[in-house]
């Protein structure tokens, strides 16, 4: 199977306001009797394909990103094959900076040509190589309507696994920790106040 032609949604955004929680369960589609398939016009059985689709690739989004916020991307590993894929990825692709993704790069016939070529070639290397993920254009910027694409996973591994190499994500870390930083040092104020309050009342 073709995994530049597979995915009906590659190349799309993410519809604004999608809930992953309200989208419905994927196994309750697929375990639907072959009567009750019948009964669902065309066009609403793939509307529920794609977005049971969806579901599981905004939930490994929302994993993908509590993992940038835990440690250094620089320092973890997307997969047992992360040196290989980026070595194959800086040796197919010399020319790409995956800070920012060329959507229109990436889409043309050469360029769907050159990512078939390499996301073939962990057909039988990566489970679900070629399942829909969502992908940040830009590596400074969260996961939102206008910074996201759909790609095969191999190609989100490739993008992702260089970004971590080179650091990009990094700073994505290093924000969460001044977050956390700042909301530790507020509860410690709160606490210093109620402990005050309730010694002033004991007084």
């Amino acid at each position: 199977m073709d995994p530049m032609e597979s995915m009906s949604l590659t190349g799309s955004r993410i519809p604004a306001g999608f809930n992953a929680e309200d989208a419905g369960n994927m196994e309750d589609t697929a375990i639907a009797s072959p009567s009750r398939l019948k009964k669902l016009s065309r066009a609403n059985h793939d509307e529920q394909i794609e977005k049971q689709f969806a579901v599981k690739a905004v939930k490994y989004l929302k994993a993908h990103w509590r993992i940038l916020e835990a440690q250094p991307a620089s320092t973890g590993r997307l997969t047992k094959l992360d040196d290989e894929i980026y070595e194959h990825f800086r040796r197919d692709f010399p020319e790409v900076d995956p800070k920012v993704i060329n959507e229109d790069e990436m889409k043309s016939k050469t360029g769907k040509e050159r990512w078939r070529k390499f996301l073939m070639s962990y057909e039988k290397k990566i489970q679900d190589y070629n399942f829909g993920t969502i992908l940040r254009v830009s590596a400074k910027d969260t996961y939102d309507q206008d910074n996201t694409i759909l790609v095969p996973r191999m190609q989100f591994y490739a993008i992702e696994i260089a970004r971590n190499r080179l650091k990009y994500n990094d700073d994505i870390f290093t924000k969460a920790e001044e977050r956390r930083t700042k909301f530790e040092a507020k509860d410690k104020e709160v606490e210093a106040k109620r402990t005050e309050a309730k010694k002033a009342k004991g007084k």
